[in-house]
């Protein structure tokens, strides 16, 4: 089985990303897991502090874990949007593959104290775990806004690249490049999609020299994702997509079926929904 990072090496020079979907549930992980599966492609599970509060932290290792080592299949787990240091240690003692250690939203000298402090501290537990830092603001929330703010103002830029990458040493950097967290309304309805800033991706893969993830993936534009990953993001981050399928698919079910209450005969079409959501952008990030 191959490492993470031996994975994000091999997908820079092929040329794709990895697709890295976040969970909050069985249904959620069951439908990630098969559509990669299907499509034989390495994948990230993600988990936010929430999520891993609702499920377990060391219980969605453990499914993670038992995945992976029944079918002999590249999945991996990822402690997204870690904001404290316990939490940090926390994801490493239960052997997350990675960790997002965001203090994006601190000034840029309290993030890279705390980034390095969090990396030096989750490695000193597991050396293999590969860490993020994020700087810039890609606002927050996986979740339907009304409107879209103004994060112009936040864009990282190339050098504030470099330095962040130079001062942590972090394995991977999330920079803000006209993405966003969440989606529009309109976004939901296909009637608008969220465009990046190709040219700020490539310079700051220029000046990091490090793997990138691109956050808040959902809604945007297939061809600026393609763009995208040939200018340097390696990993992009899907959430509310999944998120929206999970819902409709679940009030359909019980609008179908309104008298049942077996869960298990309730939730194959969530699955089912959410799984072509996730074949769909694992396709698009891998060329297929």
């Amino acid at each position: 089985m191959q490492t993470l990072r031996q994975i994000l090496d091999h997908s820079s020079q092929g040329g794709v990303a990895v697709g890295h979907f976040n969970v909050s549930d069985l249904v959620l992980l069951k439908a990630v897991f098969a559509a990669a599966r299907e499509l034989q492609v390495p994948v990230i599970v993600g988990a936010s502090e929430g999520e891993r509060a609702f499920l377990g932290t060391r219980q969605l290792a453990a499914l993670v874990r038992s995945l992976r080592d029944e079918f002999d299949f590249p999945i991996f787990l990822n402690a997204d949007h870690t904001h404290s240091l316990a939490k940090a240690l926390e994801a490493a003692h239960a052997g997350y593959d990675a960790i997002v250690f965001d203090a994006s939203a601190l000034p840029f000298e309290e993030n890279v104290r705390q980034t390095r402090e969090a990396l030096h501290a989750v490695k000193a537990i597991n050396p293999a775990m590969l860490v993020e830092g994020e700087i810039g603001d890609i606002g927050t929330g996986s979740e339907i806004h009304d409107t879209a703010p103004d994060l112009t103002a936040g864009l990282t830029s190339p050098d504030q690249a470099r330095q962040f990458v130079e001062a942590t040493g972090v394995d991977i950097l999330a920079p803000a490049v006209g993405n966003m967290h969440g989606m529009l309304h309109s976004m939901v309805l296909g009637e608008t999609r969220k465009h990046l800033d190709i040219e700020r991706i490539a310079q700051i893969k220029k000046a990091a020299r490090v793997p990138l993830t691109l956050h808040g993936g959902s809604g945007t534009d297939d061809n600026d994702l393609r763009q995208a990953i040939s200018a340097g993001i390696n990993i992009i981050h899907m959430n509310t997509e999944l998120r929206v399928a999970w819902r409709q698919a679940l009030d359909r079910a019980l609008a179908q079926q309104p008298q049942e209450i077996v869960p298990y005969k309730l939730l194959p079409s969530v699955i089912e929904s959410v799984k072509q959501v996730t074949s769909a952008r694992l396709r698009l990030f891998n060329r297929m």
